[in-house]
Parts: structure tokens; C-alpha cells; sequence
């Protein structure tokens, strides 16, 4: 029996349709005559003859992220996402829609990337931050007349903008560059000579990220410039990261008084090694830039966020166990820093990205729950409620999603079912969600999607309860089988959900069944389930997966003799640990894996978090336990054809671990392909070309071992 869990809000519809691009006349006027009949664009086409999914619908297919409801309530703002089959580049511009759903039009346009929307506190501007002037900068919009000026003047891109209290100050963050270690008493080349780029010394342990190749020499600072353009002015300083150092740049945020900023501080003075879970919450005077510690433990305590009095600020953290998964909890202290507690203590999930309500009276946050990313909100009590469920918007089945709260109270989210790609939706307490977009209606209007049917089934390995979900391939006939694809998630501590997966609706509409679970190890069914692979991994996460193929099939959707497997990171680790155990599975398709533990403890961009959390220390000292996971121990068993897929820029599971395998592959005899991705990280999604060579490569290597074509 599965646990049991709220049941979602109810989600309506506006009688509305986007109508994307020109180029889609036949579908624009289908939405308008539908909007006129009162139905939408999909019910109207009900009765035509759709197609499935095509790899090439990756160039039509958009997505929402980051919608910002204004201030009193009546306005969102969104990034609307999307590929360009031109330039085969992934684009962003920023779109507004009414609360009521009408008024839905572009704010910005052309090919550029528009991001990170943030309303004034007054509602009459709004910031974000562009590439359009040829270099990045934060730029503002006068929302009455549609004047927008570039307001800053920075060498380095900035990020995470936030308004002052009174509108008059933004501030951001920014990288100070530093100097690089070079090789003394090089020459320099003569006037006019072309001399080889030179070489680079390397003295820090993490030098370079995936996503962002080759790190900058320097430190994350925070800077705030006036409203209405100016010089930008330095609040933060040291060689220190301030405001935390992730991808997505320092968090931080302003006292209500707008004399202080809170962010925290990475403690370790010296860039050449970074201490990821050791922060701390501080306090920055605007005025002169004096900082003030406010919390002092061993974890990670950061993203503060005051109280409208300020009397109170709310961060989350953990006190830090070295496990491979710890959940984070959202606490409250007094303002000077005295007065910590855990507002979530008894709550079995781990929360984020917290907003205060306007009245003080708790906080909004997300969380993962059964798969599903809710919208809860945490009273000071320390009771919470959900308010919205089905928060998505990646077309991806991975736990995620954006919100914003207006001060009245009313929230927009970011919204994806195994239907709904990505779109806005708004809601207030005691009413439920309502869309207020349709961007994919005109290619949804004309696909086929497969149905999604969530299954609960029994480990065989301890008869634990897994969660999973079932994609069937468009026109599915009940009683007949049909081949099988088990697709595992990465993470490993992530989640899959009741989402729209692109990837996986892709599969389907070639006319496989497609399961996807969330084995052991997997986030969202409490912290006790996530560390069952504590320094076990890859581990019983096999039983947990093979279980649920079998559970499909005494279901009679699949054919026992044709199943396939595929997964990525994580996910290509543990495809390599099943067929390492098993030759069931006809062929498999490895994205991106783990294959030998040592040697990416070593050379992974994550090389200093390895062996604290998910190893019981340093690769020499515990030869055996590295390798007896690692995925070479098995690869004399391997009989499935398998083929490995990976970006030649993965800096998170380099491709010296795909190597590995496929040489190993080779040398035991098994057949073996090996498929490298020019210029993309980890994922292969940063050019969409290759985003459709990635699924292509993998379809083809399973049509290659069907029994109908062998």
C-alpha cells in the first residue's frame, strides 16, 4: 500500500490558446476558433488525426521558468524559453500575461537571452538582466511607457539582482576577476608574432565546472547600483566567495530598513579549495560594507531572507553528518543571531527556495513529496499546508519548479502534468490553480502524447514500496505487448515525478512502454529512504528497478523478451551495474556514467565533496570499497550490447570515465559503441542539435538489437 498524501488542488483552464510563431497560421486560427466556441485548441482538434512526438519537435517545444507575480497581484512576468533551428542556440525573452489570463504578449523579443525578471517594490519598473547590448548587464523597464535603459557597466556578467526596500538601489552580484598563477620569465612574443595560447597553471582543486568550463581566477562579490543607472559600488570584499558559489550566483537579500544585506560566506579564505558545506549567515552594512556573523556551526547555513519587521530571519541549513543525503531545514533566528530553531524540524522532506509572507505570520517554500514539488507554506507555529501542487517546468520528470508571491497573498507558479509541457499558473489560499498560458497548444494540438499511469510495486530485494510511472506509446491497445524501456534518474539523491518528460515521451512515441521509478536513494520519501545507499551506491537500487520492470509486465503491457535500459550520470551508472548483473535487457544505452569510482573521485569537478559524503574517505585508504563499486568489478558479466553517450565538456562525469568503460567493453568482447558529443556538458542539452542526436543515437541502438531487426 502506498502512502497516503494530499489530494492537488484543482487546476482549471482558460478558454485561451498561444499562438507561437507565424510560421503556425493553421494552428493559430484552430485556437481562435476554438477560443470563439469556448472550447481550447486541443478539444477542438480532438477529432483530428494527431501524430506522436518527433525528435526534430525539440526546436518547437518551449518552456517557462522564474514567473514574477507584481506586487499588487494583477500581472506576471515569465522567461519564455525555446531553441532556434537557425542558429541552433537556446534563447530566452520575457513574456506578461494578466492575472485574469488576458493581456498575454512578449516584453522583450529577439534572439537573445533575457533573464531573472524582479518587480520594483512599488510595481512601476522591472529589472532583468540581458545579453542584448552585445555584453550582459542588468537592464530596467518602466513599465507605463516601456522605456528600458541598461543600467549597469560591468566586465563580468552579474547575477541574482534584488530591489532596496524604497526602489532605489539594485543589488547584484558580480565577479571580482583575480590574477592568474602564471609560469615567471616567460618572454614576450615580438610585435606582430603568433605565439600558441600558454600554458595554464593549475594550483586549485576545483578549476573547473561543468557548465562552465574553465573557472575564473577571483571571488563572487556583491555590488548595488542606483535604480536609474550609475556607477556600480563594491558592498562586499576580501578573498572570500560572498553570497555562496553556485551556478546561479551569490543569494542574498535586504534588511527592510535597506542598511543591510544578508548573504553567507563561504569561511575558507583561500580559493584554491572549496568548502561546500560549510557556510555561514552574515550581516553587510550598505553604508561601509562591515560584516557581522550571525550563525557559527559545522554545515551549511545560507540563502537568509529577514521578516517584513526584521525582527526575525529565516535560512536554511543542517548540521553537517557527512551523509550522502541530509535534509535541509528551514530555521528562524532573532536578528542578532540569538534565538535558533528549526521551524521544520518534525517535517520529513527537504525544503527551499522560502519566502516570507507579507504579514510576518510564516513562510512560503517548495518541497519534494512522492515525486510531486509542492508550493507549502510553514506557519511560525511550525504547521504546514500545501497550496499548490504539480510544479514543474523543465520537460523533464526531475523534482523542480519556480513560484512568486504578490503581497496580497497570491502566487504564480510554474506548472507541468504529464500533459502540460510548461506554463503559468496562478492561485491564492482557498482557491485552486488556474493557467493562464497555452505556449505549446500549437504543437500539442498536432502530437499524439503518450498516457502516464503512476504504479506502486514491491521491492524485491526488502519489499519496500517504489514509486514509478508508466509511459505507453500513443495508440496503446490494451492486451497487446509491447518492448520495454527502463529509464533510470540520475542523482543519485533526485526524483522523478508526474511531469512532462520530453526525453521519455520521445521513447513512447516510437512504440515502447517506458517506465521510469524512483528506487532507493531517491529524494522525496524522507531521509531514511535517500540513505539506504549511503555508502552502498550502486548497490540493491537494482532490485528496486528490475522489480518494477516485472511489475509492468504482469501488468501484460510488456514483452518479456524485448526490454531495454538506458539512464543518465546516475542513472548510467546503475544501467552499467544492471547489465553487470543481469542479461535480461536486449541492449542498453549508458548516458554520461560514473565507471570507475577512484578515478573520478580524482578528476570530477565535485572531487572535493566524493569522498567525504559518498565514501567513508580517500581512495587509497579504502581501495577495496572503491572498487568493489565500481563498475569495472562486473564488467566481465556484461553480455548487452551497450553504447555510451557523452559530452565531450562533461566536467561532471568526464569522458575519461566513458573511455574507460567502452575500452573495457572492448577488451572483454562485448558489443560496445561509444558516442562523444562535441562541445556539450553534462546533460548534452546545451545545443539542441545535440539534444536530438542524443535521443536518436539511443533509439537507434535499440532498433539495432530488436528481434525484428537482428
Amino acid at each position: 500500500m502506498r502512502p497516503s498524501r494530499p489530494h492537488p488542488p484543482a487546476v482549471t483552464r482558460p478558454a485561451t490558446a498561444s499562438r507561437r510563431r507565424q510560421s503556425l497560421m493553421i494552428a493559430s486560427c484552430l485556437a481562435i476558433l476554438a477560443t470563439t466556441l469556448g472550447v481550447t485548441a486541443l478539444e477542438a482538434q480532438s477529432g483530428a488525426e494527431r501524430t506522436p512526438l518527433q525528435a526534430a519537435d525539440i526546436f518547437e517545444l518551449e518552456t517557462i521558468a522564474d514567473p514574477q507575480i507584481s506586487p499588487n497581484g494583477d500581472r506576471v512576468v515569465y522567461v519564455r524559453r525555446r531553441a532556434d533551428i537557425m542558429t541552433d542556440r537556446r534563447l530566452s525573452n520575457l513574456w506578461i500575461v494578466d492575472a485574469d489570463g488576458s493581456g498575454h504578449r512578449p516584453l522583450t523579443s529577439g534572439d537573445f537571452s533575457d533573464g531573472s525578471p524582479r518587480w520594483s517594490p512599488d510595481g512601476t519598473r522591472l529589472a532583468f538582466i540581458s545579453n542584448r547590448g552585445g555584453t550582459t548587464q542588468i537592464h530596467v523597464r518602466w513599465m507605463d511607457t516601456g522605456e528600458t535603459s541598461e543600467i549597469t557597466n560591468v566586465t563580468e556578467p552579474p547575477s541574482s539582482i534584488a530591489w532596496s526596500p524604497d526602489g532605489r538601489q539594485i543589488a547584484f552580484g558580480k565577479l571580482v576577476p583575480g590574477t592568474k598563477p602564471s609560469i615567471a620569465g616567460m618572454p614576450t612574443p615580438p610585435p606582430g608574432a603568433e605565439w600558441a595560447a600558454p600554458a595554464q597553471v593549475v594550483e586549485r582543486l576545483v578549476y573547473r565546472y561543468d557548465q562552465l568550463g574553465d573557472l575564473p581566477h577571483g571571488f563572487q562579490h556583491v555590488f548595488v547600483v542606483p535604480s536609474e543607472g550609475g556607477s556600480a559600488r563594491q558592498i562586499t570584499s576580501g578573498n572570500r566567495h560572498w553570497g555562496g558559489i553556485g551556478i546561479g550566483g551569490p543569494q542574498f537579500s535586504w534588511s527592510p530598513d535597506g542598511e543591510h544585506l544578508l548573504m553567507s560566506l563561504d569561511p575558507n579564505p583561500d580559493e584554491k579549495e572549496v568548502v561546500y558545506a560549510d557556510t555561514e549567515v552574515f550581516t553587510v552594512s550598505v553604508a561601509d560594507g562591515t560584516a557581522r556573523q550571525l550563525t557559527d556551526r559545522r554545515g551549511p547555513d545560507d540563502s537568509p531572507i529577514a521578516s517584513p519587521d526584521g525582527r526575525t530571519i529565516a535560512y536554511f541549513g543542517m548540521d553537517d553528518r557527512y551523509q550522502g543525503f541530509q535534509r535541509t531545514h528551514l530555521y528562524l533566528m532573532d536578528r542578532d543571531g540569538t534565538g535558533s530553531r528549526a521551524l521544520t524540524e518534525g517535517f520529513d522532506r527537504g525544503v527551499y527556495n522560502a519566502t516570507w509572507a507579507s504579514d510576518g505570520a510564516g513562510l512560503y517554500a517548495l518541497f519534494d513529496d512522492e515525486g510531486v514539488t509542492r508550493l507549502g507554506f510553514f506557519g511560525l507555529d511550525g504547521e504546514h499546508r500545501v497550496l499548490a501542487d504539480s510544479l514543474g517546468s523543465t520537460a523533464s520528470a526531475y523534482g523542480s519548479g519556480d513560484y512568486s508571491v504578490s503581497l496580497g497573498g497570491a502566487y504564480a507558479v510554474t506548472y507541468s502534468t504529464p500533459t502540460v509541457i510548461s506554463d503559468v499558473a496562478i492561485g491564492a489560499e482557498g482557491s485552486g490553480l488556474r493557467t493562464l498560458t497555452g505556449i505549446n497548444e500549437d504543437l500539442l494540438v498536432k502530437r499524439e502524447i503518450g498516457e502516464v499511469e503512476e504504479i506502486w510495486y514491491e521491492s524485491s530485494h526488502d519489499g519496500r514500496p517504489i514509486q514509478g510511472w508508466i509511459i505507453k506509446p500513443p495508440g496503446f491497445e490494451p492486451g497487446r505487448r509491447y518492448p520495454l524501456i527502463l529509464e533510470i534518474h540520475g542523482g543519485p539523491f533526485a526524483n522523478y515525478g508526474p511531469r512532462f518528460a520530453l526525453e521519455k515521451q520521445l521513447m513512447a512515441a516510437q512504440g515502447y512502454v517506458v517506465l521510469y521509478t524512483n528506487p532507493r536513494g531517491s529524494t522525496s520519501y524522507g531521509e531514511e529512504f535517500a540513505n539506504l545507499i549511503h555508502h552502498e551506491y550502486p548497490g540493491d537500487d537494482l532490485h528496486d528497478l528490475v522489480s518494477g520492470v516485472d511489475a509492468v509486465i504482469e501488468r501484460g503491457y510488456a514483452d518479456p523478451d524485448e526490454l531495454y535500459v538506458v539512464g543518465g550520470s546516475g542513472g548510467g551508472v546503475l544501467t552499467a551495474w544492471i547489465v553487470g548483473h543481469t542479461d535480461r535487457f536486449r541492449s542498453a544505452v549508458s548516458w554520461y556514467p560514473v565507471i570507475n569510482w577512484y578515478s573520478f573521485a580524482l578528476t570530477a569537478d565535485m572531487a572535493q565533496h566524493v569522498p567525504r559524503y559518498w565514501f567513508p574517505g580517500l581512495p587509497w585508504d579504502n581501495v577495496d570499497h572503491y572498487e568493489s563499486r565500481s563498475l569495472l568489478s562486473v564488467v566481465e558479466n556484461v553480455t548487452t550490447p551497450t553504447r555510451i553517450i557523452t559530452g565531450e565538456e562533461d566536467y561532471r562525469t568526464p569522458m575519461s570515465e566513458s573511455e574507460q568503460y567502452f575500452k573495457a567493453l572492448k577488451l572483454v568482447g562485448t558489443e560496445t559503441s561509444l558516442v562523444r558529443v562535441p562541445g556539450e556538458p553534462h546533460g548534452i542539452r546545451r545545443r539542441p542539435s545535440h539534444h536530438i542526436a542524443k535521443m536518436l543515437a539511443t533509439l537507434e541502438w535499440f532498433k539495432r538489437h530488436s528481434p525484428t531487426t537482428s
